[in-house]
């Protein structure tokens, strides 16, 4: 029997069949073998087929289908393994904050950095407009602008008081959504007014950290009443990323691709090398100073670990 994965929470996966059945299965050990580097061989949206065992009529994964994308960072628990976030997504939501908590520019290009190596479009949402003040708006319309010039989408709602809902399930309606963001951007906030029977749980930001505390602990795939679905995921605080060589890394920054062909070196990647054409875009302000420096960082931070990645 065919279904897909709706939610994992390590050891049992829950599979929604062909016939509409939700069945709670287990995976047979050799995938453990073979996804050794994976902490979860089986991620939300995957296609499997599954079977009964004899011993004791239970449900078994036998089978997972070549993935249409999936979108994974590096597991803040467990050095040198990968965490799938889902797979065969649609496009991605991504949930962000200018305060209470503060989304970062850097989180916001390392997950846009991996979801384009990977294929999968992103809009990014600025939540909270209800709670921006004059110096918050200032902000999010810099960062905002960063984005939209390069050819991402953005919309701007407040989940709190239900503004321009419409225009977030329009970008949902028939699509399977991937919703990522740090823990308190109101993920969960959002799906349940866009989606009210959803009722999924809320937390409110930590009084001494300033930071969201995980309300969502596995990813879980939901049905859309008006179309569609929605993969909830666990709050991100840290976006790493892998699996890239260091000369690829600028590949998957759009802006810099048409600047890339003029490289004097076909491995540039961008930092001091002679007849670097990104750095001269840069320069002209053609990338804006604060993806540049991002890139920069990234790098920086990649090139350290690299030797550990290809191991």
């Amino acid at each position: 029997m065919k279904g897909v994965i709706i939610k994992s929470t390590g050891s049992w996966y829950e599979v929604k069949a062909e016939n509409g059945d939700i069945l709670k299965a287990r995976l047979k050990g050799i995938f453990r073998l073979e996804a050794s580097k994976d902490t979860n061989p089986i991620a939300v949206g995957d296609r499997v087929s599954v079977s009964t065992e004899d011993a004791d009529n239970s449900w078994v994964i036998d089978e997972i289908e070549a993935r249409d994308n999936y979108i994974l960072r590096s597991s803040p628990k467990h050095k040198g393994a990968r965490q799938i976030l889902a797979a065969n997504i649609d496009q991605a939501l991504l949930i962000v904050t200018m305060g209470n908590p503060r989304t970062s520019t850097g989180f916001i290009d390392r997950f846009l950095l991996t979801a384009e190596a990977y294929h999968i479009p992103t809009v990014i949402v600025f939540n909270k407009q209800d709670m921006l003040d004059e110096k918050g708006k200032k902000k999010q319309d810099y960062v905002s602008k960063i984005y939209e010039s390069i050819g991402y989408k953005t919309l701007f709602v407040s989940a709190l008081k239900k503004e321009h809902l419409d225009e977030v399930k329009a970008l949902m309606k028939d699509k399977t959504s991937l919703i990522a963001g740090h823990s308190g951007v109101g993920k969960s906030t959002l799906m349940n007014a866009v989606q009210p029977h959803l009722d999924l749980r809320t937390e409110n930001i930590s009084r001494i950290t300033g930071k969201g505390m995980h309300t969502t602990t596995f990813a879980e795939m939901h049905p859309l009443d008006f179309g569609g679905s929605v993969i909830d995921t666990p709050g991100i605080r840290e976006f790493g990323i892998m699996d890239f060589k260091p000369e690829e890394i600028s590949h998957y920054y759009i802006e810099m691709r048409e600047a890339l062909k003029n490289c004097k070196f076909n491995n540039c990647i961008h930092e001091n090398e002679p007849g670097c054409a990104v750095k001269k875009a840069y320069e002209d302000g053609s990338i804006s100073e604060e993806r540049f420096s991002n890139y920069l960082n990234i790098m920086l931070e990649y090139k350290n670990n690299y030797k550990h990645w290809e191991q």
